[in-house]
């Protein structure tokens, strides 16, 4: 039975006037633009809209010279493969030319551009990604998306493996859009095809991997999908892992803080993601914490915060928290979890110029002294004054 497709015609980011000056730009140039894959899904779930995409019957060259007529800046950020960038009253839009696939090697695509809009659907990963809207708020679908979006079912567009073959991404994205938007099992052919192409995971950069896996990790349904993974083998393609999805379960959806309990070799994902610096020594840090729990003083409190900072420490409580077992609502748990709210992490009053007045010079010997000065403030709960530790300096001299 054909499915009656609702109108988006009444949604405030269709009707929003810079988007519409677009569309109306594109229609004027005699092509047509339509809203395509994400936005419309999510629109029709109810979910936030991040970005939105438009494709367009025009080719590429035919979008920037309309564009840059209409006073907009264009940028060809992805112009082989037929995407460009408009700004339009400083709201970036990606624009993408309908295309089909000539040829593919697993991870990249030399595409044709073309008028069809079928042909562009069909080139689209899942069904629930290959819906459009135009300017008025009229869906097109092609695949019979809108079925399977309200029925939270993740499949592919005509035949799985096909799909993979052309980007063997997309089996890490099934999972993804599983963790995100399916209920349920997993589609069957859709997961028996990601368990036959595996190996094609090798393939893919670093980078895509990471961008895929913490995504995934973020996700509400993470967890059993994760589990589903890792029964069928596909999750040990992506990295060691401990089976810990009950702690992760118990975690917040933050994608770094649950990649740090999941990766059995913590030390090795900077290199095998391409993780930023800043990621891979958050996780570091956090698992090089020492143990926490609601039975710390406020001293021992501090005194953790201050050596290992705010982020480590957060870190930490929400693994020694999941780990523990204890409800979720806990307060003693979350208390501890609110020190770096509740308790601004100060400076130690004195610094190397300050030493320098008393007649200690830079080097060693400094730095033993800061480091003796440090320890008392700290001993003394942060109390001890400027003036008070500059005292003690000059007590214990310069040894």
């Amino acid at each position: 039975m054909t499915q009656t497709l609702p109108s988006l015609a009444h949604e405030a980011w269709l009707n929003e006037p810079r988007l519409q000056r677009l569309l109306a730009v594109l229609a004027a140039t005699g092509g047509e633009g339509r809203v395509a894959g994400g936005a419309v899904r999510n629109a029709l779930l109810g979910v936030a809209i991040a970005d939105l995409d438009i494709a367009t019957t025009l080719t590429p060259q035919q979008v920037m010279l309309a564009c840059r007529a209409a006073g907009f800046a264009v940028h060809p950020t992805g112009i082989d493969h037929g995407t460009v960038t408009v700004v339009v009253a400083h709201q970036p839009f990606e624009v993408t030319s309908l295309r089909q696939d000539v040829a593919t090697d697993g991870r990249h695509a030399e595409v044709a551009f073309t008028s069809d809009w079928m042909t562009d659907a069909l080139r689209r990963d899942f069904t629930m990604n290959a819906l459009y809207c135009d300017a008025r708020g009229k869906l097109y679908d092609y695949t019979n998306g809108y079925r399977d979006l309200l029925a939270r079912r993740i499949i592919f567009v005509g035949d799985a493996a096909a799909r993979i073959r052309e980007d063997y991404l997309r089996i890490l994205r099934f999972f993804r859009f599983q963790a995100r938007f399916g209920e349920g099992a997993p589609d069957e052919r859709g997961l028996a095809a990601c368990v036959a192409l595996k190996g094609g995971l090798a393939h893919l950069s670093a980078e895509r991997l990471r961008q895929e896996l913490l995504k995934l990790l973020e996700a509400p349904g993470a967890v059993p999908t994760l589990e589903v993974m890792a029964a069928q083998g596909i999750l040990g393609e992506i990295l060691p892992f401990t089976e810990q999805f009950a702690v992760i379960e118990r975690l917040p959806r933050d994608g770094i803080l649950r990649l740090a309990v999941l990766a059995a070799e913590p030390g090795t994902l900077k290199a095998r993601f391409r993780l930023a610096n800043g990621e891979a020594a958050r996780i570091a840090e956090a698992l090089a914490m020492p143990d926490v729990d609601p039975g710390m003083s406020e001293h021992e409190r501090r005194v953790t915060v201050y050596r290992h900072g705010a982020q480590a420490w957060e870190d930490a409580v929400h693994i020694s928290w999941a780990l523990s077992g204890d409800r979720l609502d806990d307060p003693q748990w979350q208390a501890l979890c609110d020190v770096p709210e509740h308790w601004a992490v100060p400076r130690l009053p004195v610094t190397g110029q300050d030493l320098v007045g008393l007649g200690i010079p830079p080097g060693p010997l400094m730095g033993r002294t800061l480091r003796r000065l440090e320890q008392h403030w700290l001993d003394h709960d942060f109390a001890p004054t400027r003036r008070e530790l500059l005292a003690l300096a000059k007590e214990q001299g310069h040894g």
